[in-house]
């Protein structure tokens, strides 16, 4: 008998559960008032005398044994229960991740990049808090020059100097002092301009821009880099430059492209001409060369910019700027598909 005991005694040692029901079952077949502890005291009377001091011992630590067994799988269970109440059943399988979308601005100004790239333009980036010297002097906009007057500017209290970029050409500058000719790189970035913020003008916004410079580099290899880019952007080959005046570009032309008057919304955009203004370009001027330690008399090149956010607002129907610059998470999910 005694023998026995012991055999329950390692049967409730080894024993484990995974759930309550199970704890439950094992503490009624020992401990319950009609399980193996009762009967085993039920047959004390019968053991020998000699034998009643060792049989009692071993009931005891049955009891003792299956207590404590008892005890410990239910603080184990409820270790496990709090454990799936703060995080849910691990097994199951976790829930769905929300797709996040492309800022419009960051799939246009991709598009934009992936055309130059491939035609052998580089990338450069620079500093969006610049001097004086890069984003006006060096580009032939000596202080107290008008042309300043085209971009109201942001400058830093604490030094007249130091400013907010007002386009990416302080980039291009930065370039040409640091690399000699052939040049060929596209400078993408945010520039600041002290403008009333409406639905179609902010004071911060995106630009791309453009230089080229080599030997014998003329008027028409622009063109047709404009070209090219028109075509491969918006599926329109045709385009016109028009006289303008740039500071830093002589001759100097803003781009057209022919977008047609098939829709109301043509008629919108293009005010009933089917011509649509998408940028700006030129041939550098000799003093830009030479500000940047070029020398003009081997050596000419082009420059071209144009606004991202004005593409990006043109191609997706976006009627007002700021709503690119809201994060309003409504807006942004309909870019969803455009990853």
């Amino acid at each position: 008998m005694i023998d026995k005991i012991k055999e329950h005694i390692a049967e409730v040692e080894k024993f484990q559960a995974k759930t309550q029901d199970e704890i439950e079952a094992f503490r009624i077949k020992f401990l319950g008032k009609k399980g193996l502890l009762n009967d085993f005291f039920a047959e004390f009377k019968n053991v020998a005398n000699d034998q009643k001091k060792e049989f009692g011992q071993s009931i005891n630590k049955l009891k003792t044994v299956a207590a404590e067994r008892v005890a410990v799988l239910k603080k184990e269970l409820e270790g496990n229960t709090e454990v799936l109440g703060n995080y849910g059943d691990l097994t199951r399988p976790g829930d769905p991740i929300k797709l996040g979308a492309r800022h419009p601005i960051s799939l246009i100004k991709n598009q934009i990049i992936d055309t130059f790239t491939s035609i052998g333009f580089n990338i450069s980036e620079g500093p969006e808090i610049e001097d004086d010297w890069h984003n006006f002097t060096a580009l032939n906009l000596p202080e107290y020059h008008p042309a300043r007057d085209m971009q109201d500017t942001f400058f830093i209290q604490t030094d007249p100097d130091i400013l907010l970029r007002t386009h990416t050409s302080s980039v291009q500058v930065r370039y040409m002092e640091e690399n000699k000719p052939p040049i060929r790189t596209i400078s993408p970035g945010r520039v600041y301009r002290n403008e009333a913020i409406s639905a179609r003008s902010h004071c911060f916004f995106h630009q791309i821009e453009g230089l080229y410079i080599d030997e014998g580099v003329s008027f028409a290899d622009l063109k047709q880099t404009l070209q090219h880019f028109t075509t491969a952007m918006f599926g329109k080959s045709k385009i016109r430059l028009r006289p303008s005046y740039f500071p830093f570009t002589e001759p100097s032309a803003e781009v057209d492209v022919y977008w047609g008057l098939e829709t109301e919304t043509d008629h919108k955009i293009t005010k009933g001409t089917g011509w649509l203004e998408i940028g700006g370009c030129g041939m550098i001027d000799p003093n830009v060369l030479k500000n940047c330690n070029i020398d003009p008399e081997k050596y000419s090149g082009f420059a071209f910019g144009m606004g991202i956010d004005r593409i990006a607002m043109l191609l997706y129907g976006i009627p007002d700027i700021r709503m690119l610059s809201e994060n309003d998470a409504r807006f942004l999910s309909q870019f969803k598909s455009a990853l």
